[in-house]
């Protein structure tokens, strides 16, 4: 499961990927084109689009109609560490959400892989290698 990283000019950085090529950029201010998210910007979209397959997955299963769903994700940050302390996520329901099922909903959004990831976070080896 081997992802290729490579920089293809400016301040993009892309990811290829199980036939995908995930693209990064920086922003105008920090030298970048601004044509796509920045890095750390996309690790944000994992968390809220992992969630949202879940929540997705457990409203198919039931054939609840998910027109007017929404996750809504906000973050707090640590002012000294300057960095995310906390992830906020609310689940937009529409007013035909099945009362029965609204903690359920929750639950399967906990289910998230990134999330439990980030609970139990792997190592990480970095290394070098000269190409032939």
């Amino acid at each position: 499961m081997d992802m290729k990283i490579y920089f293809p000019g400016g301040k993009k950085v892309y990811a290829d990927f199980n036939d995908f090529t995930h693209k990064t950029d920086q922003p105008m201010m920090a030298g970048g084109e601004g044509s796509a998210g920045a890095p750390f910007e996309m690790f944000l979209a994992s968390l809220g689009t992992c969630a949202g397959i879940y929540v997705l997955g457990f409203c198919q299963q039931r054939g609840i109609d998910t027109e007017g769903i929404e996750i809504i994700q906000s973050h707090e940050f640590n002012p000294m560490t300057r960095m995310i302390s906390k992830v906020n996520m609310k689940i937009v329901l529409p007013t035909s959400f099945p009362e029965k099922y609204r903690d359920a909903v929750i639950r399967s959004a906990f289910q998230c892989a990134v999330k439990k990831h980030m609970e139990t976070p792997p190592s990480f080896n970095v290394t070098t290698e000269i190409k032939n």
